[in-house]
């Protein structure tokens, strides 16, 4: 199996930085000892201009088949055992050659480099070759595969013999990838992508191989168009793996979308309408009114659902009503920025005890948020997959039930106000959707009359007559009346509502 990467350079910025970045250096040729048998590592050219490094991985064909004896090769018949012989192992990169790239380059995927940091962290021109790779699927699925994560796609297919054309193509094609990308980036899109186009793997799928893909997948998979059929084949089509591995994926999709500052973006919809007084920012505004409907709820326990940083819960640490404040969110480094933010640390000791940051999902029930007098999801239910709402309905409506929900999404009417968002763009790119305030108001009241709650709504920012304000508001109460118990409705019973929604 054979691969090169190959990066260019100027004088200034020199190609052979390829060699720190991939601790190896090109004066030397390598050799490393594997499972299967031994990775060689040389540099076909090194200068300032051009540098490419090479993997030449030798296998041994007989390692290969005494390790499957000793997993049940025994018994078979003539045919089966000469064909554990002959066979493309040796030849068309696999999960041996993905597995010989975590050995050889485990610093360099790790992203890792002492010598020279600043350009591990830099995108470098770059150009990787594998001249024979197996593709179930063909040089179309390769395409898919690869072009979304910014690299252009060379898949040529491989033909059966060049003595007679007439046979046709193999399933084996010619891969040629070009794009600026970290080094540790593409080193982990080779590392996830070879076994999955070859859809097989030499060892034992178990279930440390979730973890193995969501480290290597940081970063680019959980947002792949692809990802099912990525994490299938690379969990070798296990579907309690693909299930864990899909649920963890899309937690940390959430997680990224959480760290972004909704902030930033308020305050480039409150440019649009600047006057000759500087406007008050609507994130300001959202706050203010949400506090406002918590202290004519009476609350004293709140939720902060989707804290995010911490701004909110900042907010209600002031006013001394609200005795006990919790920040759930399903971001680690969001709770950690927070915590940084409200100064947990440097806190006093009456003031510390009145909050309490917790990590978390909405779209799981969760014992800890249940007996609070009100939650918060501000700016939150836009971030999800509409056949995911159901689920965070019936976790805060329908298991938490606290006695005041507020919830708070952007109005896809007023959008047409900001004279700087495209026409048919959302205000965030991780806005799954943006409702206007009749799609709004109808699954409020779908899910109040569901969960025994009453709802009315409240405009947030400059209620403009013809599209509304730029925040809608709906303020849930839980009906005083007794009803037969808290619903218990299977979330997915309501997922055509939600869609069609």
């Amino acid at each position: 199996m054979f691969l090169t990467i190959s990066a260019t350079g100027t004088p200034e910025r020199p190609a052979t930085d390829l060699g720190f970045l991939l601790h190896k250096h090109p004066e030397s040729a390598q050799a490393f000892t594997t499972s299967y048998g031994t990775a060689h590592v040389l540099y076909p050219e090194a200068s300032a201009e051009r540098c490419t490094a090479a993997l030449l991985l030798d296998v041994d064909p007989v390692a290969l088949v005494r390790r499957r004896q000793g997993r049940g090769g025994q018994g078979r018949s003539p045919d089966a055992a000469l064909a554990q012989y002959v066979n493309d192992r040796p030849y068309a990169a696999s999960s041996l050659l993905a597995v010989a790239l975590g050995t050889v380059f485990s610093s360099a995927l790790r992203g890792v480099c002492k010598a020279r940091p600043e350009r591990a962290e830099e995108p470098l021109p770059l150009r990787v070759e594998v001249p024979v790779l197996p593709a179930r699927g063909g040089p179309d699925l390769v395409r898919r595969l690869f072009a979304p994560l910014g690299w252009t796609v060379g898949a040529e297919q491989v033909g059966l013999d060049a003595t007679f054309p007439e046979w046709g193509g193999s399933r084996y094609v010619r891969l040629v990838l070009e794009g600026e990308l970290r080094l540790a980036r593409a080193l982990r899109h080779l590392y996830v992508l070879l076994p999955v186009l070859d859809d097989a793997k030499h060892y034992w799928v178990s279930a440390d191989e979730v973890d193995k893909l969501l480290r290597a997948g940081e970063g680019w998979l959980a947002g792949h168009p692809e990802q099912h059929l990525i994490t299938s084949r690379y969990l070798a089509r296990r579907r309690s793996l693909t299930r864990e591995a899909s649920q963890r994926l899309e937690l940390a999709r959430l997680a990224d979308a959480d760290d972004t500052d909704v902030e930033e973006i308020d305050n480039a919809v409150d440019e649009a309408t600047d006057t000759e007084e500087k406007p008050v920012p609507l994130a300001v505004r959202r706050r203010a009114a949400i506090l406002d409907a918590l202290r004519s709820a009476g609350a004293a326990r709140v939720l902060d659902l989707g804290c995010g940083q911490g701004q909110l819960v900042h907010e209600l640490l002031k006013d001394a009503r609200f005795t006990e404040i919790v920040g759930l969110d399903v971001s680690v480094r969001a709770l950690t920025v927070a915590a940084r933010r409200l100064g947990l640390e440097r806190m006093g000791e009456r003031q510390a005890a009145r909050v309490r940051l917790v990590q978390g999902s909405l779209v799981y029930t969760d014992k800890r948020l249940k007996g609070y007098d009100a939650a918060v999801l501000s700016e939150v239910i836009e971030h999800l997959d509409l056949p995911r709402l159901p689920a965070l309905e019936y976790a805060v409506f329908g298991s938490a039930r606290p006695r005041t929900v507020l919830v708070t999404t952007p109005n896809v009417e007023y959008n047409v106000r900001w004279e700087t968002l495209p026409a048919g763009h959302v205000r965030h790119g991780d806005h799954r959707f943006e409702w206007t305030r009749e799609e709004f108001r109808g699954w409020a009241e779908r899910v109040a009359a569901r969960h025994g709650y009453g709802v009315r709504h409240v405009p947030v920012g400059p209620d403009d007559p013809e599209v509304g304000p730029p925040t809608q508001m709906a303020v849930f109460t839980l009906s005083e009346r007794p009803t037969t118990g808290p619903a218990t409705t299977d979330p997915t019973t309501t997922e055509k509502e939600a869609t069609a929604a």
